[in-house]
């Protein structure tokens, strides 16, 4: 294999090749696609600045087309010669039409094309991830009104505590995934900004209009600092990993709830049955596995974030070989959470809870508050009413009255859950997708 960066000295050394290069060629497949809208914004922008002239133009905008329509095909390979997808693209533009092909890369660097390929890559992932996260949303809050009435007990530390309700369970998910969706926004805002110019650090001599190629991509902004832009590379991953993360956390919860809630000591719920699994042993068993899996997949996609802290972490402002380690962690965890969105949605879709739970006379001490509070009510001080219903727990003397009141907001009876979903709403109406879209299509069509 001969390096991008050869200048006609000898063969570079196969396992320092192999060493250097690791899985960068599987982790570019995933970025062929916005390799090479990266490059048709570039040289529309070299084009116009007079770096390229206007026929080059066109007939390498439609080379670059015919790649695009072979990576959606998925008839685009790497070549095993080749370094990676930039060294890829070029070379076929290069087989397409002699020297013009080469012409792709002025006023850049690999630092700078690499970085638009993340953000623009990262950028559609998260798109997914908030089709997928509403998806599941929407679901949450179904299952939250359809069984508003559906009583189960609530705990702290494990105890029975208070009522609580299907209701109140599936809102609080929906509720949390409404703030989750607060920092994919973050993350999505931080990504949608063009690093296109800053070439290796520091600029270029050429008079890049990096305003043009920031409209043709559909970034809000531009990182206006060259050594920032650089300096986002690493960042940019690490915050959108929190991100991640912070989705991973509440559908791990979400998850040791049901399988807690599925267990025969709980019965509160039922799982759907293809979401179970036997023993080798005991033909009793109908393990949660599903549930399980994604609490451990969940956990470790929390963990992302710290492993890209600890690769880039005291590293001085410039590029570094280091940050090409990050992609083998970080391009592969969307699939990840975007399969636990679908399996969970899959998942809270056809729970099934168990009606008539509270009905047990062993969660009667659950209603103690709901006595206490009548007291107080009555005008007796809240102390003496403490003091008195825990007394007749502890002798055996407490009746339960099991019909419940509760009307502030966001309570048992009054879940709020078109709040929770005009909350939701208005930061999914924030994203500039259609902006994204239209610039994006009008790229395309210029190749054609």
């Amino acid at each position: 294999m001969k390096p991008i960066w050869d200048k006609g000295g000898k063969e570079m050394n196969s396992l320092i090749g192999k060493y250097t290069v690791g899985r960068d060629r599987e982790m570019d497949m995933l970025l062929a696609r916005y390799d090479v809208l990266g490059s048709m914004a570039h040289i529309t922008m070299l084009q116009k600045v007079g770096l390229l002239k206007e026929e080059e133009l066109k007939t390498l905008l439609k080379g670059l087309n015919k790649i695009l329509q072979s990576i959606d095909n998925g008839e685009f390979t790497i070549s095993p010669n080749v370094e990676d997808v930039h060294s890829e693209v070029e070379s076929e533009l290069t087989q397409m039409y002699g020297e013009m092909g080469k012409k792709i890369h002025s006023g850049r660097s690999r630092n700078d094309q690499v970085l638009v390929d993340l953000k623009l890559f990262t950028r559609s992932k998260l798109r997914e991830m908030v089709v997928a996260m509403e998806q599941l949303f929407d679901v949450l809050i179904g299952q939250s009104n359809k069984y508003k009435d559906v009583y189960l007990p609530g705990y702290t530390h494990l105890q029975i505590a208070m009522p609580s309700s299907f209701g109140l369970w599936f809102g609080a998910y929906a509720e949390s995934l409404a703030d989750d969706m607060i920092f994919v926004k973050a993350a999505f805002d931080m990504c949608n900004q063009n690093p296109l110019g800053s070439a290796a650090g520091y600029g270029s001599s050429f008079p890049l209009d990096r305003d043009l190629t920031t409209k043709l991509l559909g970034f809000d902004s531009m990182n206006y600092n060259v050594v920032y832009a650089q300096m986002t590379r690493g960042k940019l991953e690490k915050n959108v990993a929190f991100a991640i993360g912070t989705v991973a956390a509440t559908l791990s919860r979400l998850a040791f709830d049901a399988c807690l809630f599925n267990s025969q000591n709980f019965g509160f719920i039922k799982l759907p049955e293809d979401c179970t699994t036997g023993s080798s042993i005991m033909p009793h068993k109908k393990n949660p596995d599903v549930f399980e899996l994604t609490r451990a997949k969940c956990n470790s996609l929390q963990a992302l974030q710290q492993n890209i802290t600890l690769i880039t972490n005291n590293l001085p402002s410039g590029y570094f070989r280091d940050m090409q380690q990050i992609k083998e962690l970080f391009l592969p965890a969307f699939d990840q959470i975007l399969d636990i969105l679908t399996m969970v949605t899959y998942m809270v879709k056809n729970i099934s809870p168990m009606d008539n739970i509270l009905e047990d006379s062993k969660y009667d001490p659950i209603f103690s508050v709901e006595e206490v509070n009548r007291l107080v009510l009555e005008g007796v001080p809240f102390r003496e009413a403490y003091v008195k219903v825990g007394q007749d727990i502890a002798n055996g003397k407490f009746k339960a009255n099991k019909k419940i009141s509760h009307t502030h907001q966001g309570s048992i009876g009054n879940l709020c859950n078109d709040r929770i979903k005009q909350k939701m709403d208005a930061i999914i109406s924030s994203f500039p997708f259609e902006k994204i879209d239209s610039a994006i299509q009008s790229l395309i069509d210029s190749g054609k």
